[in-house]
């Protein structure tokens, strides 16, 4: 219980801030407390984050006693640090470009006269398609905005293809490059994010084939035929102009995923931010229908999404800031000390699941209520993956998440079938994770 209730607090920003904040005693240990259980009370009631960090902070405020000027410099501070995250916002817009062009669809349209009437095939490269998207854009709703019509259309509801696509799209969300959850894994703890990437690719990995599995066998089971095409503009195409559409697309995850491998063979960075979003943006003109000017604003709009959230999760993080102030995480890292060694990564996986379920509208936020003491106590960055990989999975169990809210829409249905159907092979993968953090953690 203390090792729990130790995990889904949260510290300041820099984890290594907490050695410099005096941990307070007695009665007044329990009192640093409050704005916590307040931060978090509000996310569970679905208030907005900002709201939930000012309502915490002015608790904090007034139980340290600190003062205006300088809860205005944690505010200040807070916004640039996570606006500076340039790569994994360079790689959201690139990857929206490909959204806006087509590549998805022309590759899910090719995938079934590909596979000649085999359905849980198509289902198969739907998960896949879900996994790429989500990891080269670094947004799980937004993916499933664009592909989960295109399954819909072309395979109906099938609870198990439905519930492959959404742990496809929460592993590939939090161990992305191009993620709002890694950019605040790496601030957190302090370490560059393509090293958290290359740390987590092999559970990423892992983790989508057994959703490709999942939604294989799950659709073979049924016996089910394919329904009419999706889109009569693609349908309509030849296999050629499809393959050209998908260019972007396949160039753009090589350079993501490939790209630092073959830097580091030849000795010389080819593969840069720079490079491939202007390939990857050339490519789109010859092989789209969009003008120049089309593509270069389809990425400028691709990249609004991960800038608001970044903001957004910077004035969240000012007011969390000002709680450390208090010496909260001082108090709770020494109590999550206490725990057992070989149980404090299982216990911190399972704190972000069961946080993510009520809460998975705010995955940024909930991930700096529970990484920041994780890093104080030494957890890896491969512990602190596998911990943003549970509040990943609990995300998909939540009414309030977006990618959920997507799926419900894509495939026309209540979320409340969403989520039934989710429960259970969710659950199951989360079961996965506990054993694999135990033993690899």
């Amino acid at each position: 219980m203390y090792a729990a209730v130790a995990i889904i607090t949260p510290l300041t920003v820099f984890a290594a801030g907490i050695d410099a904040v005096t941990a307070p005693t007695g009665f007044m240990a329990i009192v640093t407390l409050v704005p916590l259980i307040v931060v978090l009370t509000l996310l569970f009631l679905k208030v907005d984050m900002i709201i939930a960090g000012l309502a915490g902070g002015a608790l904090a405020m007034v139980i340290g006693g600190i003062g205006l000027a300088e809860v205005n410099a944690q505010f200040l501070a807070a916004i640039p640090t996570m606006l500076t995250i340039t790569v994994p916002i360079v790689n959201s817009a690139i990857a929206m470009a490909v959204f806006k062009s087509g590549g998805y669809t022309a590759a899910l349209t090719l995938a079934k006269r590909g596979t000649k009437g085999k359905v849980e095939y198509v289902s198969a490269f739907i998960v896949i398609l879900t996994a790429a998207a989500t990891y080269m854009s670094g947004i799980g709703g937004g993916s499933a905005m664009v592909i989960a019509p295109l399954a819909f259309a072309a395979v109906g509801v099938v609870p198990e293809l439905i519930a492959a696509m959404s742990l496809a799209a929460a592993v590939s969300f939090t161990t992305s490059p191009a993620s709002l959850e890694s950019s605040i894994v790496s601030k957190l703890g302090d370490f560059p994010v393509s090293e958290y990437v290359a740390t987590m690719r092999p559970y990423w990995l892992f983790f989508v084939a057994v959703a490709i599995l999942l939604a294989f066998f799950g659709t073979k089971r049924r016996n089910l035929g394919f329904k009419e095409e999706a889109n009569d503009d693609y349908s309509s195409l030849s296999n050629g102009q499809l393959f050209k559409l998908t260019l972007p697309a396949i160039f753009l995850l090589f350079a993501v995923i490939l790209g630092p491998v073959v830097n580091n063979l030849v000795g010389y960075p080819i593969f840069t931010p720079l490079v491939y979003m202007v390939v990857t943006l050339a490519l789109i003109f010859f092989f789209s229908k969009f003008s120049m000017n089309e593509t270069v604003e389809a990425m400028i709009d691709g990249s609004t999404y991960i800038l608001t959230r970044l903001f957004q999760v910077g004035i969240f993080l000012g007011f969390i800031n000002v709680i450390g102030q208090t010496g909260t995480f001082a108090v709770i890292a020494g109590v999550a000390e206490s725990a057992p060694a070989a149980l404090v990564v299982p216990v911190a996986v399972l704190t972000g699941i069961l946080i993510g379920i009520p809460a998975g509208a705010y995955v940024g936020s909930i991930l700096t209520l529970v990484l920041p003491v994780a890093v104080s106590l030494g957890f890896t960055p491969l512990a602190l993956g596998f911990v943003t990989i549970g509040v990943g999975f609990g995300s998909q169990m939540s009414f309030v998440n977006i990618t959920m809210q997507a799926l419900s829409s894509g495939f026309s249905i209540p979320i409340l079938e969403v989520v039934k159907g989710n429960v259970k092979w969710i659950s199951l993968a989360s079961v996965m994770l506990l054993i694999i953090s135990l033993v690899f953690a």
